[in-house]
């Protein structure tokens, strides 16, 4: 039998330019999230990607742990933390801080284009033709804005959301022009360079800090040349409670294994007990996957437009196995 680095690269080398693309995540401390790098690469190994899955890893993370994403067939590459400027600003999250290390996946330009997914990601089916999508574009899934963690936002207060935004119409009276589309940025598709990097961190040291730390800046960074791409891409699981219609359950690519509310933070004791409860739910809610694939169109601000379903049979087991 063939180990998983030997699969990995008889995959790779099947496929065509796949020096120059990769998929990417960010790992850092010592905690035990990189177990869910193990997942997601586990998951990228079973759909048969073709391509490698490069994990960015601060100072801070073990070589034991380095050694067993290696074991893995994952390409480990060490970056320099970023950090913000400073300031009294509250993270929506404590933890959002480390994020704005990932702006170095930009400096990553043996390849000249990735697909960034964060760790508690799992993949259920191919999703390789994100790679072959126009370049000159950044590429993700549209946030939601329904969940408690929004609560400082004029959207929340009001109800407002973009993934339906007939249901309640933003005041412009009152507030102005509504908000531009804004992405989840667990998962978007890239292009490294050095001058992107560069402008990055420029533009990091003259902007404050917000409580969506690295995603409010990259929204901001990229909101001329941002494409939404249909929430199958990376349907956080705020979708499936406040806009059914919008997805149909299990009908995703990615399920982003982040339970807002649950209290248990990446890599904490209870993580893995809230990630097993939403996976039942999704299991009793539809025991039986079909698979079909189709390419991703992009999708119109504040609509559900261009939702595609990839369906990988019997691959909901797989969510919880890192």
């Amino acid at each position: 039998m063939m180990s998983s680095k030997q699969q990995q690269q008889q995959q790779q080398q099947a496929a065509p330019n796949n020096k120059r693309r990769a998929y990417v995540t960010f790992l850092a401390g010592d905690g035990d999230y990189w177990k869910g790098v193990v997942g997601l690469a586990k998951g990228l190994r079973r759909v048969r990607s073709a391509y490698p899955l490069v994990v960015a890893v601060l100072p801070d993370v073990p070589e034991e742990h380095r050694r067993k994403l290696r074991g893995q067939g994952c390409v480990v590459r060490e970056i320099q933390p970023v950090y913000p400027p400073e300031s009294q600003t509250q993270f929506a999250m404590a933890y959002y801080v480390i994020n704005y290390s990932k702006l170095r996946i930009w400096e990553l330009v043996e390849y000249e284009r990735m697909v960034y997914l964060d760790a508690d990601i799992q993949v259920l089916d191919n999703i390789d033709h994100l790679l072959d999508l126009d370049k000159g574009r950044f590429y993700a899934v549209m946030d939601c804005f329904c969940e408690k963690t929004w609560s400082h936002t004029p959207q929340y207060k009001i109800g407002y959301c973009q993934q339906c935004p007939e249901r309640v119409p933003w005041p412009e009276q009152q507030l102005g022009p509504p908000p531009p589309p804004y992405f989840n940025a667990g998962m978007f598709v890239h292009e490294p360079s050095l001058g992107t990097a560069k402008e990055l961190l420029d533009a990091l040291v003259a902007t404050p800090p917000t409580p969506f730390a690295e995603q409010d800046f990259l929204n901001m960074f990229f909101r001329d040349v941002y494409t939404p791409i249909p929430p199958v891409y990376n349907l956080v699981l705020a979708m499936l409670w406040r806009h059914p219609d919008k997805v149909e359950p299990l009908a995703e690519v990615n399920i982003k294994m982040e339970v807002h509310g649950a209290g248990a933070q990446h890599g904490a004791p209870g993580h893995q007990d809230a990630r097993r409860q939403v996976v039942g739910r999704l299991q009793r809610r539809q025991p039986r996957l079909q698979g079909r694939r189709r390419r991703p169109a992009a999708a119109a601000p504040g609509s559900g437009g261009g939702r595609r379903r990839q369906l990988l049979p019997g691959a909901l087991g797989g969510l919880i196995s890192t």
